[in-house]
């Protein structure tokens, strides 16, 4: 079946509903979520958002954007970490008076919380800047702007996964999506497409992400030639049930949680004397790993423990309601009473596809591609460098999804429907038709290789011997793609089937990230290498690009936008 809107944004979670709202009225626009719209990963945020509006405590935009970009280990583009710090505030706002239902202080103004890597005159000590509702306010931010698009009349295709971009002559034609309850193969023809599909952490074993998490955006992007930005700067949240991934949010150090040791020692002051168990993320991941490779893990295994039993149980239910539940489920404790177990997880991806202040895509030459816009966690905006803070990444959906939905919006007048080829669905039908056809090498097989490969050389801490051995086994894996089949022949819900659509994408984005890590012979942010354990401002302050080409991934650079803090010790 074929469709025609003026503009399609694929992905339903707050950058793809912000942008969305903004267009609605004033274009003919559509939706198109992989998965039930309200099931979008967003809603999985917990701890808050971030802005200045010093309702608990003096704080100002250029403190944000200065933690903005010493977090990001000074990769930060400065000019885009000025415009989510200076926006923040009237953001929160708006988000406000839309309905959320932010938690309040006894004089009725939004509550703040401190957390990870925010501090106050430039780094001195920490401050209270996230804006939350309890622990869910990923959840209730989705819903109330589900509920605005849903007033505004906006069309969600829902279950529909993409399965191609048509791109002719660098300006955007269309897309190709497969319904997921049908096993249809639909046409979308378009005058503008917005990715909005957030990350990838299915890369790696071990993750904070949804099992829809696969980056089949970022990834289509790429195979259409787009060069992919910084993909070597992957995020590990230090705080992970141990064994499953599933997140502890910052904010229950925010709380005021403590991190110990297994002689039930406050680890983190020898490593962030000032901010503590409140320090970047990068920084308390790489500090779990270190104990636990000086064998102070606990009963010397691979986790360390989460103390909130001081916080009590009133303020466990009131500020940490769903966190209590996560570690009452999975772990079968009570964290008023109990210590929880808790280790890195796969959390969040700064690379992506690379675009201007207001989402539009840029090619090899920095040059606009006419028509395709992308915002949120598949973006590099580059506003998070090599290290993102927590409560940033709310900011960034919210923020640059307006951007991109005004700069979609304005770009209308002069965008226009371009011609499809003939038969555009093609290749992707005859794609699914030979994973049904084929009965060799199955799907499941060649992602937990993937997974473990990843995990295993190319997570918290790197060598250049083990990213080697990543990159041949990821290739030898893309080889043996070729002959991957599927047991399951239904053409309805066909599970299997997605997940064998999905691989691909995530060994081509996993080859990019190890590609890009080989090459950045550094330690900066969440890319830690062992074998050069220093950062090195002079040969490495800039951004990776890398794109595919018929030869292997090609990788270059271009240089990081420095306005107003010049590059210093990173220290907290």
């Amino acid at each position: 079946m074929k469709y025609k809107h003026d503009v399609v944004i694929v992905g339903s979670g707050l950058a793809g509903l912000r942008a969305a709202v903004e267009v609605s009225g004033k274009a003919d626009v559509a939706l198109i979520s992989k998965v039930y719209a309200t099931r979008s990963h967003s809603g999985a945020a917990q701890g808050g958002i971030a802005a200045a509006l010093g309702n608990e405590e003096p704080d100002s935009w250029e403190w944000h954007m200065y933690d903005t970009v010493k977090g990001g280990d000074f990769l930060t583009d400065q000019d885009a970490a000025e415009v989510l710090a200076k926006d923040a505030p009237r953001a929160v706002y708006e988000l406000e008076h839309m309905g959320v239902p932010f938690n309040r202080t006894a004089e009725g103004m939004i509550a703040q919380r401190a957390f990870g890597g925010h501090a106050a005159e430039f780094g001195k000590r920490a401050v209270k800047r996230a804006c939350h509702a309890a622990d869910r306010t990923g959840r209730v931010i989705l819903d109330t702007l589900y509920g605005q698009a849903l007033r505004k009349g906006i069309k969600v295709y829902q279950e529909f996964h993409l399965m191609d971009l048509i791109v002719e002559d660098n300006r955007v034609a269309g897309l190709i999506a497969y319904e997921i309850a049908t096993g249809e193969v639909h046409v979308f023809q378009c005058k503008a497409i917005l990715l909005a599909t957030g990350g990838f952490g299915k890369v790696y074993k071990v993750t904070s992400n949804c099992f829809a998490n696969t980056g089949d955006g970022v990834y289509l992007a790429y195979k259409a030639g787009i060069p992919l930005e910084d993909m070597e700067f992957v995020q590990f949240h230090p705080t992970g049930i141990h064994g499953l991934g599933v997140l502890i949010s910052e904010a229950a150090r925010g709380e005021g949680g403590i991190l110990r040791n297994g002689r039930g020692e406050r680890f983190m002051e020898r490593y962030a004397p000032a901010l503590k168990d409140l320090a970047p993320r990068d920084m308390v991941s790489r500090a779990i790993f270190q104990e636990i490779r000086e064998e102070r893990g606990i009963e010397g295994r691979d986790f360390v423990h989460l103390d909130l039993t001081h916080l009590g149980p009133s303020r466990l239910k009131e500020k940490l309601s769903d966190i209590s539940s996560f570690v009452r489920i999975y772990l079968g404790v009570d964290p008023s009473q109990d210590l929880i177990p808790v280790a890195p997880t796969c959390h969040y991806m700064m690379g992506g596809i690379p675009t201007n202040l207001d989402g539009q895509v840029l090619n090899e030459h920095r040059d606009v591609v006419e028509g395709l816009y992308a915002a949120g966690e598949c973006a590099c905006v580059s506003v998070h460098g090599a290290n993102r803070l927590g409560c940033n990444s709310l900011l960034d959906l919210v923020v640059f999804g307006r951007r991109a939905g005004k700069k979609v919006t304005e770009d209308l007048s002069h965008l226009s429907f371009a011609s499809l080829p003939a038969g555009p669905e093609k290749g992707s039908l005859a794609k699914i038709e030979a994973l049904q056809k084929g009965n060799g090498e199955k799907a499941f097989n060649l992602r937990e290789e993937m997974q473990r490969t990843m995990t295993e050389h190319c997570s918290v801490f790197r060598h250049g011997e083990g990213l080697q051995k990543a990159l041949q086994s990821v290739r030898s894996l893309l080889g043996r793609y070729g002959k991957v089949g599927v047991e399951n022949k239904a053409r309805r819900f066909n599970t299997d089937l997605l997940e064998a659509l999905e691989l691909e994408s995530l060994l081509h984005l996993a080859e990019a990230i190890v590609a890009s890590a080989l090459r950045r012979e550094e330690s900066r942010g969440a890319h830690s290498r062992e074998d050069f354990p220093e950062r090195n401002d002079e040969a490495w302050l800039k951004h990776t690009l890398i794109q595919k080409s018929e030869e292997g991934p090609r990788v270059f650079y271009k240089p990081v936008t420095v306005t107003r803090f010049e590059p210093k010790p990173r220290v907290y």
